[in-house]
């Protein structure tokens, strides 16, 4: 008998026990905090990943459970140089161990290479996709190359107008000096 695990809801100790593997293709609106993100969002995007639990024997011949996150997603997003949708690839390939609870996981953080996560029956896969996600985007979304010529002036044309009609506020101050001084 094969044990079913859930991504809302994973038992992530018995699921690297079973070396269990998860997947799905899930619509980019299901991740409320991404979607927040997204310029021109649509359900034809996907979010696709994969799960695999794995007990691993440490020095000392502890058992540690493991959990490595694949995910892909095309992400809308606007380009800030033209300021047109650009669609970002977004990918995770991680790997996280499991700990006992948040104080362990907190007191190793600072000497330990890997990301740690406290242990939870009721671990949702979902939001740690999401989180991996938001951490993924990029803080200036850009094309490689833009569609559109990207206008490189550095001001408007009334820009040079007002500043040559308006007198500079020091040439009163320069005229009142040279007719102090005469």
């Amino acid at each position: 008998m094969t044990k079913e695990f859930s991504a809302q809801r994973l038992d992530v100790k018995a699921f690297a026990q079973a070396g269990a593997k998860l997947a799905g293709h899930d619509s980019l609106l299901k991740y409320e905090r991404l979607a927040l993100e997204a310029k021109g969002l649509h359900p034809d995007l996907l979010v696709d990943w994969q799960a695999e639990g794995e007990l691993r024997t440490a020095l000392g011949g502890m058992s540690q459970v493991w959990l490595h996150l694949k995910v892909r997603a095309i992400f809308p997003m606007e380009c800030q140089r033209c300021l047109t949708p650009v669609d970002i690839p977004l990918e995770v390939d991680r790997a996280f161990r499991f700990v006992a609870d948040e104080a362990t996981a907190e007191a190793l953080d600072d000497e330990s290479e890997e990301d740690l996560l406290a242990m939870s029956r009721e671990f949702d896969l979902r939001e740690l996709i999401e989180d991996e996600l938001l951490m993924a985007l990029p803080v200036v979304p850009k094309h490689d190359e833009c569609p559109t010529a990207v206008p490189l002036a550095s001001s408007d044309d009334d820009f040079e107008e007002a500043s040559a009609v308006k007198p500079n506020p020091f040439a009163a101050l320069a005229g009142l000096r040279k007719d102090g001084k005469s």
